[in-house]
């Protein structure tokens, strides 16, 4: 039986682009709503590292150079406008407390007004007490913290040194004796959470197991959502964050030729929303892009790899046995230059500092149009790599699971002759490779890819290795070689939006009462990435600017 509702405002998504915008809107004294897929809400912020990018006014030089002359200015300026006001905004009207993430710095932090400090804030530890009834319905994170521990973004840096610096043992330590203070909840988990949280204090339900599957219209105004029988008035407008659409196939070979096999965004990402208004007549950017990083194609899923290639005694080959890229770049550049794909060189865009190739192994094209790929791509490094550090959320010197060499995910061999055989790559490109690499190692300077020159690529290597953090040679068998995949953490193209929010059709003019926040619209990053956070930052900002504009007196 067909059902009716009224509200001002209905959000579709309960990520933290859509808790955002439905909190901001009951602030506004507008009546919400937030309509949810999937049978817990969080979307893959709960699966996210929880980081938060949203400067002030002062970065815009950075955010213009990293952004590029595709983002118009309006929509960057909105961000730094009002990123500061939307944190402040979520702190007073939520349980979440935010803290800096020390030292983590900007992705390009040697660009025009980049920072080696960084910028990056992310939730403090939130007692699961403050959630009270929602916190069962809290989707999952991307992978637990072992042993109940409240790891934050900060602990991962000195967890993932294994047992090589002193800081690291402290750490555990510390997060074991923090479990005695009951369960918090870091990262992602904490941002969802405590959104979810406001919603509640703010009486504004959040409908979950409700898909939306279409927009209502009203002579050219979308006045509405219908999730199967049940419709959904929204008198203002409607605010589209239902993530991007990295699990639907059809889509992804559409416009990235990849399938839906290595993204770790949550699996009702299928695109959705961003098709309900192309139906209408919306304009979409960046559908070949994603927030890509690589990722080891485990047997129990993808496995995204983060500190793993900055840390000394590894190096990444493609199927010549030869380096192709500084290994460890951005997670966005290093699957650029996987997948072949580079930048114009404008004076408005990131310089390209992941590959300074050989003319026979350059690329050409600007980024998005494939000309020629690394791939199959191998991580391999040898015992001390092991021994020292954290690998794949594996403990230092801890037997690997059987499993994944069996699936030739993995191989391990005494002398890099026998590895190249059971990898198939050739045998002296391989031995040349790792001979070269080794005396990098040993003066500290990369001559090939600069590996360890940038702030960022220092922050995950290991501040014990000298002189050079990230290098170290590989020299002690058995060594290992890892299949590398371009992964994902979600898509990064989606529905054209201007600084209100506001879709947009071809032409520029916007379609009345239709909005877009988060992964479903076109990133204000453009190709690049600004730092960790970049996108939820955004996803806050512009999810709050939506139900601005939205309470604001006429027309919408």
């Amino acid at each position: 039986m067909r059902t009716e509702e009224e509200y001002d405002v209905v959000v579709v998504g309960s990520g933290a682009a859509g808790m955002t915008a439905a909190l901001a809107a009951a602030h506004l004294n507008l009546r919400a709503l937030v309509v949810e897929a999937a049978t817990k809400y969080g979307g893959s912020t709960a699966r996210s590292g929880g980081g938060l990018w949203m400067p002030g006014p002062e970065a815009a030089t950075y955010l213009k150079h990293v952004s590029g002359d595709e983002v118009p200015s309006a929509r960057r300026d909105a961000l730094l406008e009002h990123g500061p006001a939307v944190l402040n905004f979520v702190r007073d009207h939520t349980p979440l407390r935010f803290m800096r993430v020390p030292g983590y710095p900007d992705y390009h932090p040697e660009a025009p007004g980049g920072l080696a400090e960084g910028r990056t804030v992310e939730p403090r530890p939130l007692p699961a007490r403050a959630i009270g009834a929602d916190l069962d319905d809290l989707a999952g994170p991307y992978r637990a913290a072992p042993n109940g521990m409240a790891v934050t973004a900060v602990d991962y840096r000195w967890l993932s040194l294994g047992f090589r610096h002193p800081r690291s043992a402290l750490t555990v330590m510390r997060l074991m004796a923090g479990r005695l203070r009951g369960r918090r909840l870091t990262m992602g988990q904490a941002l969802a959470a405590g959104l979810r949280a406001g919603l509640r204090a703010a009486g504004v339900p959040v409908l979950l197991s409700t898909p939306m599957t279409e927009l209502v219209t009203d002579g050219g105004r979308v006045t509405g959502v219908r999730c199967g029988e049940r419709t959904l008035r929204a008198r203002r407008g409607v605010i589209l964050t239902a993530g991007g659409f990295e699990h639907n196939e059809r889509l992804r070979r559409r416009h990235q030729g990849l399938g839906t096999g290595w993204t770790v965004g949550a699996v009702t990402n299928i695109g959705t929303a961003i098709e309900a208004g192309q139906a209408l007549g919306a304009a979409v950017d960046l559908m070949d892009e994603a927030w890509w990083g690589p990722a080891l194609p485990l047997t129990g899923g993808p496995y995204f790899c983060l500190a793993e290639r900055n840390l000394p005694g590894s190096l990444i080959v493609d199927g010549t046995g030869r380096r192709f890229v500084n290994e460890a770049a951005p997670y966005v550049d290093f699957v650029h230059t996987v997948l072949g794909r580079t930048a114009d060189r404008t004076a408005s865009q990131p310089a390209d500092r992941t590959a300074s190739q050989p003319a026979d192994r350059t690329a050409s094209g600007r980024v998005g149009k494939p000309a020629g790929t690394h791939q199959p791509t191998w991580l391999i490094f040898d015992r001390t790599y092991r021994d020292r550090y954290l690998f794949a959320g594996r403990a230092p010197r801890t037997p690997l699971p059987r499993r994944w060499f069996d699936a030739g995910v993995a191989h391990r061999a005494d002398t890099l002759v026998e590895l190249a055989g059971k990898t198939g790559l050739p045998p002296e490109e391989l031995k040349q490779t790792v001979q070269r690499f080794n005396g990098f190692a040993a003066t500290g300077r990369d001559e090939d890819f600069g590996r360890g020159e940038s702030a960022y690529d220092r922050y995950y290597g290991d501040p014990r290795q000298h002189p050079n953090p990230c290098l170290g040679p590989l020299l002690r068998p058995p060594f290992h070689a890892f299949t590398l995949v371009p992964g994902d953490l979600g898509t990064k193209g989606g529905l054209r939006t201007d600084e209100h929010a506001r879709v947009l059709r071809a032409d520029g003019t916007p379609i009345p009462g239709l909005y877009a926040a988060g992964n479903t619209s076109a990133s204000v990053m453009g190709r690049g990435y600004a730092g960790a956070g970049a996108t939820l930052g955004p996803a806050l900002t512009f999810g709050y600017l939506a139900a601005l504009d939205l309470a604001t007196p006429g027309p919408a």
